[in-house]
């Protein structure tokens, strides 16, 4: 081993062993894609995909198709769903619904997510490598802090951009629905449908609660569509991830269920989530003191020591001296 290290440090430089280690490892790569893309053509792996799409498909005992389970596949990544889906069914729904309540609802979402995922954790190794091999001589440890590092961050960034999106967009949706839930009550009292409602909604908050405009009109489209409106509303409901908004869901299932009036229902809901508004506002008020006392601290304080005692310092030291 020792002469054959010799024999790469005399032909590719310090770096030669690492250099011929990435080659190796990117013909591994390339040797198993191709294995994988011959066996795409293989009967059994068509029988055994056919069969699994036809259990996907069934709806069993009557029950309906979960919307994380939907619309699974694409038509540009399908080919690599095997490797860039999870296998596992509870991961997958899992990855589904966070892509879903971030509001990325296309088919090849989650495909895209993890080809992301892949693609960027390679970009950040390849420019890790790359950096040490321009900057000269790094420690074994080093070289591979500054390998792995980059490759880490590009791997996870997709991972955060989609949390920190699906955070932000909980947050509008929880801060419009109030206001979205009194004009739902107006128009019903002014006599229009449910439908119709909600449609109107959806476009008068737009300017300002785009995301959860984007969520009635899908709900709209899919109650013109001929769609349950129980499913439809527990579709929404999963795919906002707001408590508000499923609490809601579940007075709107309950009064079809009983037959009572809608407008009673909305009118009792409208006047919990003003009181529940308010009552968010107090707790931010209140937090803001405490918040406005660790600022005064941090900034002021030292601040003022250095004014009163800075002063007294200086003639000890001058005296000492």
């Amino acid at each position: 081993m020792s002469a054959i290290n010799e024999i790469l440090v005399s032909i590719f430089g310090e770096l030669g062993p690492l250099i011929v280690v990435g080659a190796l490892g990117f013909v591994l790569i390339c040797i198993a894609g191709w294995i994988y893309m011959s066996n795409l053509n293989d009967p059994f792996t068509k029988l055994n995909k056919a069969e699994k799409e036809t259990k996907t498909e069934t709806v069993v005992d009557g029950k309906r198709k979960s919307l994380r389970e939907s619309n699974k596949g694409s038509d540009q990544l399908d080919k690599f769903a095997g490797f860039l889906e999870p296998q596992d069914a509870e991961e997958y729904s899992a990855i589904k619904l966070k892509l879903l309540q971030a509001g990325y609802t296309s088919k090849s979402a989650v495909q895209t997510y993890h080809f992301l995922q892949f693609a960027l954790g390679i970009a950040g190794l390849i420019l890790g490598a790359l950096y040490t091999m321009a900057n000269g001589d790094f420690a074994p440890k080093t070289l591979m802090m500054y390998i792995a590092i980059p490759g880490g961050v590009g791997y996870m960034a997709p991972k955060y951009w989609v949390t920190r999106r699906q955070a932000t967009r909980k947050q509008e949706i929880e801060a419009g629905f109030p206001d979205a839930l009194d004009l739902l009550l107006v128009c019903v009292e002014a006599g229009q449908s449910m439908d119709q409602s909600i449609i109107k909604v959806s476009q008068e908050i737009r300017s300002g609660f785009a995301d959860l405009a984007d969520e009635l009109e899908i709900v709209a489209y899919e109650i013109k569509a001929g769609k349950d409106k129980t499913t439809v509303f527990k579709d929404l409901g999963e795919r906002c991830g707001v408590q508000d908004i499923q609490s809601f869901v579940t007075v709107l299932i309950q009064s079809t269920n009983f037959g009572t009036s809608i407008a009673e229902a909305l009118r009792v809901y409208s006047e919990e989530m003003r009181d529940k508004r308010v009552m968010r506002a107090e707790e931010k008020a209140n937090v803001l003191p405490t918040k406005l006392t660790l600022g005064t601290m941090m900034f002021c304080v030292p601040a003022l020591l250095i004014i009163m005692v800075g002063p007294s310092v200086y003639s000890i030291v001058q005296n000492f001296n």
